[in-house]
């Protein structure tokens, strides 16, 4: 295993998922479903068939192949290094089994504190957010030090008070991100946009914010200072499309969509290897 993580967060780097420090969380802790993300069920606890003694994937390289495609979209925001490094120790739950089921209830937990961490960390990056620098900094800081409590503390985390809390300034990051825009864009928040037909669509500046794009049409849309938090971009087609500026994307979502070459995507994020 490498050096334990830092138990504070210096900006997004340590967010991003560090599979060698972890201990294979994602396939053990989390329950999965037979469908057409996953080849078999398995519940919550259980390791996947495919886990090796040394915690990696025996499969890693073919998972789309396998019947694994889920796995490939999954993204744990550096949650499960963080879980294994710093939480327990570096204790892991095969050579520790009295760690397994506070590990397991504390790694989901973890994963939805660093991905908040993730847009927080994003937002200070960005000029139009200065505005509000000072509440993230806060809240940074605040979700931060929940992340760093012990295990029960952290399993204990009311997430969703939390997320709402932490939602409220990452609304108004996306306002003032998409009032950048030339002209003021679309509000589709929430809105059902199931294989809608946006090709070449002018979406600068528009809320996506929880927005349904499964298998959307997306090809060579604009969507500069567009807010897609929380947007499903499962099987959203975004070859040719712009999305440099677009805040608050995540590589799950990107991971989920398809794309091509001509895709112009965020610096921080990278392109799918299935693109």
């Amino acid at each position: 295993m490498t050096s334990p993580a830092p138990s504070s967060v210096p900006g997004r780097a340590a967010l991003r998922a560090d599979c060698s420090s972890c201990f294979g969380l994602c396939c053990v802790a989390l329950p999965f479903a037979a469908s057409a993300d996953f080849a078999v069920d398995k519940e919550a606890g259980r390791p996947c068939g495919n886990l090796r003694g040394d915690f990696s994937c025996g499969i890693h390289s073919r998972l789309r192949e396998s019947g694994y495609p889920g796995c490939t979209v999954y993204d744990c925001f550096g949650a499960g290094q963080r879980t294994a490094q710093v939480t327990f120790g570096g204790r892991d739950w095969r050579s520790a089994p009295e760690t397994a089921r506070d590990m397991f209830a504390v790694f989901p937990v973890m994963r939805q504190l660093h991905e908040l961490l993730w847009y927080v960390e994003e937002a200070l990056e960005l000029p139009a957010a200065r505005p509000v620098h000072a509440e993230l900094r806060r809240a940074r800081a605040d979700v931060d030090r929940r992340a760093r409590a012990d295990a029960a503390a952290v399993a204990a985390t009311d997430v969703p008070a939390v997320r709402a809390e932490v939602n409220t300034v990452l609304r108004r990051v996306g306002d003032l991100v998409r009032a950048a825009a030339p002209e003021p864009g679309p509000d589709h928040r929430g809105a059902d946009l199931v294989g809608a037909r946006l090709r070449g669509a002018d979406l600068r500046g528009a809320s996506l914010r929880g927005a349904l794009l499964v298998a959307a049409d997306l090809r060579g849309a604009d969507l500069r200072w567009a807010d897609l938090i929380g947007a499903d971009l499962r099987g959203a087609d975004l070859s040719g499309a712009d999305l440099t500026g677009a805040v608050f994307l995540t590589q799950a979502q990107l991971n989920a969509a398809r794309g091509d070459a001509a895709t112009r995507i965020p610096p921080a994020l990278d392109r799918p290897a299935h693109w």
